[in-house]
C-alpha cells in the first residue's frame, strides 16, 4: 500500500500530476451536477426499524386483513385560551378550509353530520379545545406534506382571527411531517452556513493566512458537491436517504477534508524550508503525511461501513452515505489536497511564507515546552488524565432516554404547539392510540370481545380504555384500539405494552382463544427501537474496537500500541458521554436523551479520535527509527502538537456547529462530540497516550549499543 500511495502522489506532486488532479475534480463535480438533486431524496417518515420488528409485523397483519389504503392521519386543533370553544366558529373555518379543495386532503371528519352527542367525543373536557380528524392520501412525499400543511395553516389562522381568542394549529403525524420538512431545510442552510463562516475564521486565526484558510475550503466544496451528488445518484437508484443522515454527513465531511488538509500543509511547511522547489516539497511532504493520512481516512470509512452490520435502519443508512463520503474524502486527501496546496505553493502561507534554508525547523512555542514536560514526567501528566477521565467516566450511569421525539423540537413549532394542547386536555393516549390485531381459529363473538376488553383492563391499570374498531368478515380477526392513561412516548408506557405483549397470549388462552396476538403504533415502535438499540450498540461496539485494532495492527506492527491506543479512546468516549450529559442538563435542561446520542458519539468519537493518535503514533514510530524512545515521542509530540491542537479546536468548533440544528437530538450529539475531540486533541493525544508509549515502549538497541 505504501508503495502505491507514494507512487500516486509522486506523480500529482509535479507539475503535469498536478494540473491534471485538479481538472479531473472539477470535470467530476461539474459532470455530476448535472445529475439529479439530494434534496429529491430525503425523506423524514424514514422506517427506522427492520422489517422483522413485532410492531412493523403488526402493521402489516393489519393492513393484509383491513385494507383501507390509509393514508397519513392528522389532527387540527381549535384552541380557546378565555374560555369555551364555539363550535359554530369551527364549522366556519372548517367549511373555509374545505372550500378550497385543497390537493393531497383525503378526508377532513364532517362534524355537522355528526349527531350532538358523538360531537361532544372531540371537545376537551373543559370546553376550551376541539380536535377534528384529518386524513391526507396515501404515497405523499415529504414536500407535499409540508405544501398541505401551509395551506391549510394560512386558511385556517386566516378566518380564526376573525374570531376572538380564536387559535389553530395542525399536529398529529401529518402535522409533525410536515413541520420536521421544514425545520431540516431551514436548519441544514443555517448550519451549512455557519459550519464555513466557523472554519474560516478559526483558521485565519491560527495560521493568520487568508490562503491557509481558503485551500482547505476550496477543497471541500468541491469533494462537497461531489459527494452530495454522488448520494443523489444513490438515492434515484433507490436508497431512502435520511435528513439527519445528510446533516450529519455534511458536518462529518468538513471537518474531515479541514483535518487532513492541516496535516498535509504543516509538514508541506516543514519542507519547504528545506527544498527550493516547490513541487520536490509536496513530494517529500507527501511521503511522509500520505500513509497516516490515507490510513486514518481509511480507519473512519471502515467504522462507518460497520453500521451495515447494525439493524436498526438510521444506523444502516448511515453506512453507504457516510461511507461513499468518506471514499471521496480520502481519495481528495491525496489527491487534490496536496495538489491545490502545491498550486499555490508558498504564496499559500502569506504573510509568513517560508523560505528555502533560512529555518530548518519549525519553532514549537506551546507544545516545545509541553511535550518536554510529558516525556520527562508522564506518570504524573498521564495519571492526572487518567484520573480526569474516569471520574467524569462514571456519569455515563446517570444515562437516560427521551422517547418523545415532538419534545425535542422548538417550542413554539406549530405542531408541538398544537400537540401539547391536546396532550394537557384529552386522554394522553388519544394522541398516539396503540392498535391490537387478535387473528383466532373461530369466529370471535361480541361475548369474546367484551371478554378480551374487560380482562385487559382489569390486569393492566395503564389503560384508559379499550374499543372495538373493526372485525373481519370471517369473524375470526378483530382490531382493537387501546388508548394509554399516560403519554404513549412515555417509558411507563413502553413498559405497559412490552407487558401486554407477553400477557395477552396467557389472557387469550385463559379465555379458551386459540390464536395470536399483535400490537402496532408508536408505543409498540418505540418498544422495538429501544430493544434493537440496545442490540446494536453491543454489535457497533464489539465490530467497531475490534476492527480499528485490526488496522492499527497493521499501522504500527506492533501487539501493544494498538491495544493502549484503543483503550484510551475507548475512556475518552466514556468520559465524553458522561461529562456531555451532565454539561446539557446543567446548561440547556435537557435531562434525558436520544438513544440514537450514544451510538452516533461512539461512532465519530473513536473514528476521528483514532485519527489524532494514529498522525502521533506515525510520526513517533517515523522517528524512532534514528533516535530512543523519549526523544522519538519529544519530537513527534513537538511537531504533532500544533498541527493536532488547530485541528481539534476545528473539528470540535465544526460539530458544535450541530448546537445550530433545532432537533434536541443533533443538538446534543454535536455538543457532546465537541467535548470529546477537545479531550482526545489535548488530554488524550496530548498527555496520557505519550505517558502509555513511554510505559510500554522501551529501547530495543540500548543492549546492542552497550556491548
Amino acid at each position: 500500500m505504501r508503495k502505491l500511495l507514494i507512487t500516486i502522489t509522486d506523480w500529482i506532486s509535479t507539475k503535469r500530476g498536478m494540473w491534471v488532479t485538479i481538472t479531473a475534480w472539477l470535470v467530476l463535480m461539474v459532470g455530476l451536477s448535472a445529475g439529479p438533486r439530494l434534496d429529491d431524496y430525503k425523506v423524514t417518515n424514514f422506517q427506522s426499524l427492520p422489517n422483522e420488528a413485532q410492531s412493523i409485523i403488526a402493521e402489516q397483519k393489519v393492513e393484509e386483513i383491513f385494507p383501507n389504503k390509509q393514508g397519513t392521519p392528522g389532527i387540527l386543533v381549535f384552541h380557546n385560551e378565555n374560555g369555551a370553544i364555539s363550535i359554530d366558529e369551527v364549522k366556519q373555518i372548517l367549511n373555509g378550509i374545505e372550500v378550497e379543495d385543497i390537493k393531497g386532503i383525503e378526508t377532513i371528519l364532517d362534524i355537522v353530520a355528526l349527531p350532538p352527542q358523538a360531537l361532544t367525543g372531540f371537545i376537551s373536557k373543559d370546553g376550551s379545545t376541539m380536535i377534528v380528524p384529518m386524513e391526507l392520501e396515501q404515497g405523499l412525499g415529504n414536500s407535499e406534506y409540508s405544501e398541505i400543511n401551509d395551506k391549510v395553516s394560512e386558511i385556517g389562522n386566516k378566518l380564526a382571527a376573525e374570531f376572538e381568542n380564536m387559535s389553530f394549529y395542525i399536529t398529529g403525524p401529518a402535522g409533525i411531517a410536515g413541520d420536521t420538512l421544514k425545520l431540516f431545510e431551514q436548519a441544514d442552510f443555517v448550519l451549512l452556513l455557519s459550519t464555513i463562516v466557523i472554519i474560516l475564521a478559526l483558521l485565519i486565526a491560527i495560521y493568520r493566512s487568508p490562503l491557509l484558510a481558503f485551500i482547505p475550503l476550496l477543497a471541500t466544496a468541491i469533494v462537497y458537491q461531489v459527494v452530495n451528488q454522488s448520494i443523489a445518484l444513490l438515492g434515484a437508484g433507490g436508497l431512502e436517504i435520511n435528513n439527519s443522515t445528510t446533516s450529519i454527513m455534511s458536518i462529518l465531511l468538513f471537518a474531515a477534508v479541514i483535518d487532513y488538509s492541516l496535516f498535509v500543509f504543516s509538514r508541506y511547511r516543514e519542507e519547504l524550508n528545506n527544498f527550493e522547489n516547490k513541487y520536490e516539497a509536496m513530494k517529500r511532504a507527501m511521503r511522509a503525511t500520505g500513509e497516516p493520512v490515507f490510513f486514518a481516512g481509511g480507519t473512519v470509512l471502515a467504522a462507518m461501513l460497520v453500521l451495515f452490520f447494525a439493524n436498526f435502519r438510521d444506523y444502516q443508512n448511515f453506512a453507504p452515505v457516510f461511507g461513499l463520503a468518506m471514499f471521496f474524502i480520502m481519495l481528495a486527501s491525496i489527491t487534490l489536497v496536496p495538489a491545490l496546496f502545491t498550486l499555490f505553493g508558498r504564496k499559500a502561507f502569506w504573510p509568513k511564507v517560508p523560505k528555502y534554508g533560512q529555518e530548518k525547523e519549525v519553532k514549537h512555542g506551546i507544545w516545545g515546552p509541553i511535550a518536554k514536560f510529558v516525556v520527562n514526567k508522564p506518570g504524573f501528566s498521564g495519571g492526572i488524565v487518567g484520573v480526569i477521565l474516569l471520574l467524569t467516566a462514571i456519569n455515563v450511569f446517570n444515562l437516560d432516554f427521551e422517547f418523545d421525539m415532538v419534545k425535542k423540537f422548538p417550542k413554539d413549532l406549530p405542531s408541538r404547539v398544537g400537540y401539547e394542547i391536546v396532550e394537557k386536555r384529552y386522554e394522553k393516549g388519544e394522541l398516539a392510540p396503540t392498535t391490537l390485531l387478535i387473528e383466532s381459529d373461530k369466529a370471535l363473538t361480541q361475548e369474546y370481545v367484551t371478554a378480551i376488553t374487560q380482562k385487559l383492563k382489569e390486569e393492566e391499570e395503564g389503560i384508559a380504555s379499550i374499543r372495538l374498531t373493526a372485525q373481519s368478515e370471517d369473524g375470526k380477526a378483530i382490531k382493537l384500539s387501546v388508548v394509554l392513561a399516560m403519554d404513549p412516548y412515555s417509558t411507563k408506557s413502553m413498559n405497559i405494552i412490552e407487558d401486554l405483549r407477553g400477557d395477552t397470549p396467557k389472557l387469550l388462552n385463559d379465555l379458551s382463544i386459540s390464536g395470536e396476538a399483535h400490537y402496532s403504533g408508536v408505543t409498540a415502535k418505540l418498544v422495538d427501537e429501544r430493544d434493537v438499540n440496545k442490540r446494536d450498540i453491543f454489535t457497533i461496539v464489539t465490530l467497531e474496537t475490534l476492527l480499528i485494532l485490526s488496522l492499527l495492527f497493521a499501522l504500527t506492527r506492533s501487539i501493544k500500541m494498538p491495544i493502549y491506543m484503543m483503550a484510551t479512546i475507548l475512556l475518552s468516549y466514556l468520559s465524553a458521554l458522561g461529562l456531555g450529559i451532565f454539561l446539557v442538563d446543567i446548561l440547556f435542561g435537557y435531562d434525558a436523551v436520544s438513544t440514537r446520542v450514544p451510538v452516533y458519539a461512539f461512532i465519530f468519537l473513536v473514528a476521528l479520535g483514532i485519527d489524532y493518535n494514529i498522525i502521533l503514533a506515525s510520526r513517533f514510530i517515523e522517528e524512532r527509527k534514528t533516535h530512543r524512545v523519549k526523544d522519538a515521542l519529544e519530537i513527534a509530540i513537538r511537531n504533532t502538537g500544533g498541527v493536532i491542537s488547530s485541528a481539534g479546536i476545528i473539528l470540535a468548533a465544526t460539530f458544535a456547529a450541530l448546537t445550530t440544528m433545532p432537533i434536541a437530538d443533533l443538538f446534543v450529539f454535536g455538543f457532546i462530540v465537541a467535548i470529546g475531540i477537545l479531550m482526545d486533541t489535548f488530554l488524550v493525544r496530548g498527555m496520557l497516550l505519550p505517558a502509555l508509549i513511554l510505559l510500554f515502549e522501551k529501547d530495543k538497541q540500548t543492549s546492542h549499543n552497550s556491548q
